[in-house]
């Protein structure tokens, strides 16, 4: 699937919608709901079985990523402020829930994700320490280090305030 190279122009979806996906345990889609669908630009036909990152614009930091991947991989939920592309390379942020399902047995099975629209406030307060953490994960050509230090930056940016990623993000 060609991806369209990102467009500095924003869409929204009304307030009142809510963006649903569930993935797999590798974070491929195995269900889209038309709001997905229609904000992302894809048919539900297209997008199972893509990975979740097929959305991923390259505004977004890996370490958000990670901290997200080994929070709910813990078996924890997670909320979060993420921009993503659409098919046509415009972009769009969400607040997002994403939260592992357990089986009988108390074992991950999948993830779901709720996504709301976000408050302007909030996305003008994320932006710098994303723009940040960008930054610095850039100045390391090894995409291991790359990693490692953006997520020590997100780290200590929060250390400063006193507060674990979560705790910022529902202040803002």
């Amino acid at each position: 699937m060609a991806l369209q190279a990102p467009i500095d122009r924003e869409v929204f979806f009304p307030e009142g919608d809510i963006i649903v996906s569930k993935t797999d345990l590798k974070g491929r889609i195995t269900y889209a709901n038309k709001t997905f669908c229609q904000i992302a630009g894809y048919h539900e036909a297209e997008l199972l079985g893509q990975p979740h990152s097929i959305l991923r614009h390259p505004d977004m930091p890996r370490a958000v990523f990670k901290l997200l991947w080994d929070t709910i991989g813990s078996g924890k939920e997670i909320f979060a402020y993420v921009k993503n592309i659409t098919r046509s390379g415009e972009y769009y942020w969400v607040f997002a829930h994403v939260t592992p399902s357990f089986d009988r047995q108390k074992s991950i099975v999948a993830y779901h994700s709720n996504r709301r629209v976000p408050r302007r406030d909030a996305i003008k307060a994320i932006v710098p320490l994303y723009k940040a953490v960008l930054a610095e994960e850039a100045r390391h050509k090894n995409g291991k280090d790359a990693l490692a230090a953006g997520v020590d930056c997100v780290m200590n940016a929060l250390k400063v305030q006193g507060k674990t990623y979560e705790e910022f993000v529902l202040k803002l």
